[in-house]
């Protein structure tokens, strides 16, 4: 019998990286990968278990699927990912509907799973997380216009509200050379645009070269032949260092966009957090970024409702958005994840007044963004195109302005009707529509 296999993918691009090297695996070995999970006969859910409410999709997704494996709609049920690796013991005792739980180190071994939930065997596996390769074959599953590249896996920042280091385990950078042989292929195949990610992009390399090799990696990418765009995610502010400045400001093909993710400004809170400034040293940093690569859109993630997280906290929080004004913010409440040191640390927040904070900060953000919105009208971008959207009746896409998946989209007449998905084309922009902009296509 020829095997259906189905992939979901929950959480982030790096653990969307995971899962396009399992299905080339899967592919390579001769089965047919299915889209529609739902008419597979085996689904591979590649789990994410960084906060509560990704969990609560993934168990989610995990019961759904039970039924469909009850009613005999599908046979088997692979889970993979963060939560089995976090997770292990309580997914394989409560949910006996999963034929395997894989820890992140046994996802080189996906294939041989397969075959053994197929036969009949239920499989439990849980090696090193070094076991897993970060290197390989990968089956692209983002639109053949953009792709992400992983530059390295782990964290050895140890914040204090954060799981992945237990779940991912230490800074692992990749191998310059394998990481740019991948991106030419990825060019060769139709991308334009790269979106390079770790759970701390700007400290690639230090484990293995002994230095920041991030600016040296972007100069040998830049000089690949066909690539347009190249974007950076995942950028801690305090590892920003002025060669990598100087890169995005001067190689064309960097677009002028970092994320840099502070979560707070207050000294205390980010002590409290093992994270290093305060708001005066994030300010300077914030305006010596922008005196570097003028015109930079600079997008950050702030937490409201964290331990010890008083009024007078938060104003500071508050007060350092309004002045920063940054172009793109997302703004999360505190979770308290099982195993962290912040899970336990004492003046918790009521769960009311963290998601009241955050509406505050996504209240005035709204406004920031309104505003820059609106200061983009009458100038002309060039987009990459994404589809049509037969309802508006119109295409739309991405500007350098906005990164895939998080940041907001052009919409766009083209009154010649020429263009297709993966085009660049140039866009006169002439309204703007809550995180949105409007223009028509002047190519």
């Amino acid at each position: 019998m020829n095997y259906k296999v189905g992939m979901v993918s929950l959480g982030c691009p790096k653990n969307q990286m995971d899962a396009e090297l399992m299905l080339a695996r899967i592919k390579n070995a001769g089965f047919e990968l299915i889209a529609d999970s739902g008419l597979a006969d085996v689904v591979v859910i590649n789990t994410c278990g960084f906060i509560e409410d990704a969990k609560k999709e993934s168990i989610e997704q995990i019961i759904e699927f039970g039924k469909l494996k009850e009613e005999g709609r599908i046979k088997r049920i692979i889970v993979t990912g963060c939560m089995a690796e976090r997770y292990r013991d309580e997914i394989v005792k409560e949910l006996p509907e999963c034929d395997a739980v894989l820890g992140l180190g046994a996802n080189g071994d996906i294939v041989e799973a397969l075959k053994s939930v197929i036969d009949g065997e239920r499989v439990v596996r849980f090696p090193e997380k070094a076991c897993w390769s970060l290197d390989g074959e990968r089956l692209q599953t983002t639109p053949e216009y953009f792709a992400y590249i992983r530059v390295g896996d782990g964290c050895d920042n140890c914040c204090t509200y954060c799981a992945i280091p237990e779940i991912r385990g230490r800074l692992r950078s990749r191998r310059m050379e394998t990481i740019v042989d991948e991106a030419h292929k990825l060019v060769e195949s139709g991308v334009k645009e790269l979106v390079l990610v770790a759970q701390d992009t700007t400290l690639y390399g230090v484990d293995l070269y002994g230095n920041h090799a991030l600016p040296e990696l972007l100069e040998r990418l830049c000089e690949i032949d066909g690539l347009r765009w190249i974007r950076l995610l995942y950028c801690y502010p305090e590892h920003i260092i002025d060669r990598l400045l100087e890169v995005i400001a001067t190689r064309d093909k960097m677009v002028k966009y970092m994320d840099i993710p502070i979560q707070h400004v207050s000294g205390s809170i980010l002590s409290a957090m093992n994270r290093q400034g305060n708001r005066k040293m994030l300010a300077e940093k914030t305006r010596k970024i922008r005196k570097a690569v003028p015109g930079i859109i600079l997008r950050t993630t702030v937490m409201t409702g964290f331990p010890g997280e008083g009024q007078a906290e938060f104003d500071e929080l508050c007060d350092f958005i309004k002045e920063m004004e940054f172009e793109r913010l997302g703004c999360f409440a505190f979770s308290p994840e099982e195993g962290t040191a912040a899970a336990v640390m004492p003046n918790q927040v009521d769960d009311r007044e963290k998601q009241r904070r955050r509406d505050i900060v996504m209240q005035e953000q709204s406004r920031i963004s309104d505003e820059f919105n609106r200061s983009q009208i009458g100038k002309t971008f060039e987009v990459l195109v994404e589809s049509y959207d037969r309802y508006a009746g119109c295409w739309f896409g991405r500007s350098a302005a906005d990164a895939p998946d998080i940041d907001g989209k052009v919409f766009f007449s083209c009154p010649s009707g020429r263009v297709k998905p993966g085009d660049m084309v140039k866009v006169n922009i002439t309204d703007s529509m809550d995180w949105d902009l409007i223009g028509e296509c002047c190519n």
